[in-house]
């Protein structure tokens, strides 16, 4: 391993319209980073580079390069206003530029919202490098990024930041902070809810509205979208990490809209807030322009990425091809006419996972794949779980959003997995705001008797509501209580923290894959410290999880 809606306020917000559910006692070494600093202000002077500079998508011959350019000062995201401007970047082996290895030039354009990319091959593998970009006299902050090592190489190490589900409103990005500080990432994982769609105060912020969206509204148009990624790129914590290894994202619902399948979204009103099908391009859109991200097929963000000989990392989109979400009563997670992944996606996958010679097979995977049963939880807590879940306030065991609610998809892609004797796939998972270690079942019923297929590891949200933030008691009130119960009632999860925030570390030799889970004090904060809390992993050949006791 190398070092290297509508109309609510923010004083009185609704109860959040989606599950997602985590927060609780720090324990173990406080990590060490540098505090974070206001958000830039509009640049007084213009071409400038107010929102970082990204890389994305390693290869081991390239690396996707992205930044924003604010050639004037009314060229704010979403405007449609400002000039083209020339932006040039350059790429070098050291962060003096002094050993300049590839460089050249693109122009920003109002047409893509003054973002730019570059597609930088001819690089050696398993190398790092520094990238800049320049405009005018201006030079944009120097980062770091690395390749891919070559497809046949031996690796002995690779390591991962894993993230998932940021609310701006909700808290500060302490997570990508501390992931920043530790210098010795190869790629960082974004499992999807990079950005939400909600107006300020519509979604779950504990009642407090720590630092208010913009624009102030839902999100809409191709303006709005814009407009809310330009926001979050402002954010010193995130630009921090975007500056120090490439991010390999996702998206799930929250970067068009909740619950969103091909058709729709529970968080969209055909007619009052436009077509559907203009929203989801529009999303779509901002999306590519903003991220990093290099579409293997236009319009999703399913592809696939190989690290040498260790690993190949399988990345889903589970929103555009699915069929929309059923009620839990009546039957309709088990219709073979009802689809998670869309067919071509599903034999994509499948073939893919067959076709492998590495040693691992990560599949990132916006949904928590792994079976999950309420059990009998106390009225109280039922009905924010069920809320957050979205399932029916009565308290069925399903949560229809997820892969429980296309069953005949789960049911023929572990089949296939057990069928084929493919060892070693591991499902990295985010959406629900809690953290789980688990095994796969084939047959959750008869779990441990039947074999487990596959293992998963969900990290919790960076700052997204917790369970514990929505009926808000203190962080670890609730996890003492519903992960025994859940437990009990899912004996493939070997652990559940309903309540905390963090994030994710993912570090994989030929012997095993461990996430370490690392915590935050307080989300509210922007100095908010970081530490460990767990950490599980599957050793090579056992489609199991185990619990570890030391980080790596």
């Amino acid at each position: 391993m190398t070092s290297r809606n509508r109309s609510h306020t923010a004083a009185n917000p609704p109860a959040p319209r989606r599950r997602t559910v985590v927060k609780a006692a720090a324990a173990g070494a406080v990590l060490a980073a540098p505090l974070a600093v206001p958000a830039p202000a509009l640049a007084a002077e213009a071409p400038a580079f107010l929102h970082g500079v990204a890389s994305g998508d390693p290869l081991p011959d390239g690396i996707l390069l992205w930044t924003r350019v604010t050639p004037t000062p009314e060229a704010v995201p979403g405007s449609g206003l400002g000039p083209d401007v020339e932006v040039r970047w350059t790429v070098a082996l050291d962060k003096a530029f002094t050993n300049v290895v590839a460089k050249g030039s693109v122009t920003a354009t109002a047409a893509s919202d003054h973002t730019v990319k570059a597609d930088v091959r001819g690089l050696a593998p398993a190398t790092d490098y520094w990238f800049r970009f320049s405009a005018g006299a201006t030079d944009s902050p120097a980062a770091r990024t690395r390749t891919a090592p070559a497809a046949s190489a031996a690796v002995a190490n690779l390591r991962f930041g894993v993230v998932s589900c940021a609310n701006w409103e909700a808290g500060y990005f302490s997570a990508y902070r501390h992931l920043a500080g530790r210098g010795d990432l190869d790629a960082w994982l974004h499992l999807g809810d990079y950005i939400y769609e909600y107006g300020t105060g519509e979604y779950g912020t504990r009642g407090t509205v720590v630092r208010p969206h913009v624009p102030a509204h839902e999100i809409l148009t191709l303006a709005d979208y814009r407009a809310r990624h330009g926001r979050y790129k402002t954010d010193p914590d995130l630009q921090a990490l975007h500056a120090v290894a490439p991010v390999v994202a996702i998206w799930d619902d929250h970067e068009i809209a909740n619950d969103t399948w091909s058709g729709g979204a529970e968080n969209h009103t055909e007619g009052a807030e436009g077509s559907w099908a203009a929203r989801q391009a529009a999303a779509k859109r901002a999306y590519f322009e903003w991220m990093p991200v290099r579409p293997a097929i236009a319009g999703t963000t399913y592809r696939r990425l190989r690290f040498g000989k260790l690993v190949d990392l399988s990345l889903l989109d589970l929103r555009s091809f699915r069929s929309q979400q059923v009620s839990v009563g009546d039957g309709g997670v088990d219709d073979p006419e009802r689809t998670l992944t869309g067919r071509a996606q599903l034999d994509w996958l499948k073939a893919g996972l067959t076709s492998s010679d590495t040693t691992w097979r990560l599949v990132g995977n916006s949904v928590m794949i792994a079976p999950f049963a309420v059990g009998s939880l106390s009225a109280d807590l039922l009905k924010p779980l069920a809320k957050l879940l979205g399932l029916p306030q009565e308290g069925l065991a399903i949560n229809p959003d997820q892969w429980d609610g296309y069953t005949d998809d789960r049911r023929e892609l572990l089949a296939h997995l057990r069928a084929n004797a493919i060892r070693n796939t591991v499902f990295l998972t985010g959406d629900i705001h809690m953290a789980w270690a688990n095994d796969v079942p084939v047959n959750a019923g008869t779990y441990p008797l039947s074999a487990s297929a596959a293992t998963e590891f969900v990290v919790t949200s960076v700052t997204s509501d917790n369970l514990d933030d929505l009926v808000k008691v203190p962080e670890g009130t609730v996890s003492a209580v519903a992960a025994p119960v859940i437990r009990a009632a899912n004996r493939h999860v070997h652990w559940v923290d309903t309540d905390r925030h963090g994030y994710g570390v993912l570090d994989i030799t030929a012997d095993r894959a461990q996430m370490d889970y690392y915590v935050l004090s307080d989300r509210t904060e922007a100095d908010a410290t970081a530490s460990w809390a767990r950490s599980y992993r599957t050793r090579s050949g056992t489609q199991k999880v185990e619990r570890t006791y030391d980080p790596v």
